[in-house]
């Protein structure tokens, strides 16, 4: 009796352990990632705000079609330059099956970022259309108005968003200040790849494509926020039966 008691609390210990240990890998936050938690949710807060503009908006049809989203928080003035800005952010590629990839950190500088002389701060959130936006950023950085075209975004909640508007350019830009929002223009300024917050957050160094492209890399605590965000404001589309 007693050796079948030891081996019944021996056998609940292993499923309790390996219990604990899945549910310590699912949540795994690297240790020296808090900063890049705080860049996650702060870029999740500002998608929730933008999106939460009435009318004026980010059209719905077109944050229903991008290719990829992304949100540069807290954007501010460069040290060096007449106009230049600096920011860090994350960007999410929509999957096949509509969902999103577990984000890249980016960064962004450099630009005059047009309607904002005079403004400290500014969220920027820019739209991917197509494909060839997405493509030069994942070769490092992307050069916006020479590597790919970026335009001021429509406005409008409810604006139709016809093919002809996607084909006009491969980005479109908006920005979020002191409580106004618009298109912005953003010639110039340059979008790269931060690899070392990638390495960080996701353990060693990854390869953006196994990132946004590949789905090899798996999502954590650290940047749940934001795919959160996304999956919110831009949900995968309701399949439809047959009957329907």
């Amino acid at each position: 009796m007693m050796r079948r008691f030891i081996s019944l609390m021996f056998v609940l210990s292993l499923g309790v352990g390996s219990a604990l240990a899945q549910k310590a890998a699912d949540t795994a936050v690297p240790a020296n990632a808090k900063e890049y938690a705080e860049r996650s949710q702060n870029a999740a807060d500002a998608l929730q705000e933008v999106m939460g503009i009435p009318e004026n908006g980010i059209p719905e049809e077109l944050m229903g079609r991008a290719q990829a989203i992304a949100v540069i928080p807290h954007v501010v003035k460069g040290a060096f330059g007449i106009g230049g800005r600096y920011g860090k952010g994350l960007v999410s590629r929509r999957m096949p099956d509509g969902h999103w990839s577990s984000p890249a950190f980016i960064e962004i500088g450099g630009g005059s970022f047009g309607l904002q002389l005079g403004v400290e701060a500014t969220d920027l959130v820019l739209v991917f259309t197509n494909q060839q936006g997405l493509d030069s950023l994942l070769k490092g950085k992307v050069k916006l108005g020479a590597d790919a075209g970026v335009a001021v975004g429509p406005l409008g909640r409810k604006a139709e968003i016809g093919t002809d508007v996607l084909l006009k350019s491969a980005i479109y830009s908006y920005s979020r200040s002191k409580g106004l929002f618009a298109g912005v223009s953003l010639d110039g300024a340059v979008v790269s790849i931060d690899d070392s917050a990638n390495a960080k957050v996701y353990g060693s160094k990854v390869d953006p494509n196994d990132v946004l492209m590949r789905g090899k890399i798996q999502s954590n605590a650290v940047v749940r926020p934001f795919i959160d965000a996304l999956e919110k404001h831009s949900p995968p589309p309701v399949k439809r039966t047959e009957k329907e």
